[in-house]
């Protein structure tokens, strides 16, 4: 099934961008309150940048949340761009680091980046930079291939990764298939650590024909169910592709919605140290918003 595109609903200059970055405070949240960061896109699914505080309701457990933190302008961003480089992957995998290399040239000043990669084993860039020619030569020449497919463990590695990062804290992973070889970490544990360290993961899914079946047949990669909710449950967005051709725009789209979404902030009442479901709404008829849905009310000095 070929998937729907979500067009921008205008054109943002990225010297807008920057002088929006560079002009206005980082928003950090504090122990009592919880982020939640919402992408809101129109009946035609364009992208809307213009909503104020009064537009939007947060609901914990079902419980509506006066909001006490509200910001429409762009925030820095930590991000991991973690690629699949398992043996499915060898004919995809020129497009994918062009494509990759169309997110890193839109990743404004205070912005910072690694490059990960799994496969039978698991790889990530030594630090975070903000030096766009530093990412984009370990794309083309650091990457190694591999047999085995360890998503859950490469996801893990960079999650933990940016458990020290100040800015807005995302994971950008792509893969063709399912799990294979992860020795440490399982999809729930992805989850749980997501959560504990409030990440937000973008999932890009290749379906392609692969010669690698028994007898040398031609199969059809497919990428692990479980990755579309873990996205879903963390906020991003999930892209499954048919074509190598759309990743170049895919990879664009996710750069520019992520200097477009609203951070919004409640203080939870209850802190159990459980996880909570979470509902972000939108008031403007017509409009959808997509948000995290769970985060753990960690106890004070947990």
């Amino acid at each position: 099934m070929r998937p729907t595109f979500l067009a921008l609903g205008l054109a943002i200059p990225a010297a807008t961008l920057l002088a929006q970055q560079a002009q206005t405070p980082l928003y950090r949240a504090s122990v009592e309150t919880v982020p939640i960061y919402a992408t809101v896109v129109d009946a035609n699914r364009r992208l809307v940048p213009n909503l104020g505080q009064e537009h939007f309701e947060i609901f914990d457990n079902r419980q509506p949340q006066p909001i006490t933190f509200f910001r429409s302008d762009v925030q820095p961003i930590s991000a991991v761009i973690s690629i699949d480089t398992s043996l499915s992957m060898t004919g995809a995998l020129t497009l994918v680091k062009q494509a990759a290399e169309s997110f890193v040239i839109r990743l404004l000043p205070g912005d910072r980046a690694r490059i990960g990669s799994f496969d039978d084993h698991t790889r990530l860039m030594e630090r975070f930079t903000s030096d766009r020619d530093d990412l984009i030569r370990y794309l083309h020449t650091e990457m190694r291939f591999g047999n085995g497919t360890r998503l859950w463990d490469g996801l893990d590695q960079a999650i933990a990764a940016l458990e020290r990062e100040q800015n807005r804290r995302v994971v950008l992973v792509l893969s063709d298939g399912d799990d294979t070889t992860s020795k440490t970490a399982g999809g729930g544990d992805v989850l749980a650590r997501a959560q504990q360290h409030d990440v937000m993961i973008y999932g890009i899914g290749l379906r392609f024909p692969f010669r690698g079946g028994p007898q040398g047949q031609v199969i059809i990669t497919r990428p692990d169910g479980a990755l579309k909710h873990l996205v879903e449950q963390t906020g991003g967005g999930y892209f499954e592709l048919t074509r190598t051709a759309e990743l170049n725009s895919t990879f664009t789209r996710v750069a520019e919605e992520l200097h477009r979404q609203y951070v919004l902030g409640f203080t939870p009442q209850t802190l159990d140290g459980k996880v909570h479901q979470l509902e972000v709404r939108v008031k403007v008829p017509g409009m959808t918003v997509r948000a995290r849905r769970s985060y753990v009310a960690a106890k004070t000095g947990g």
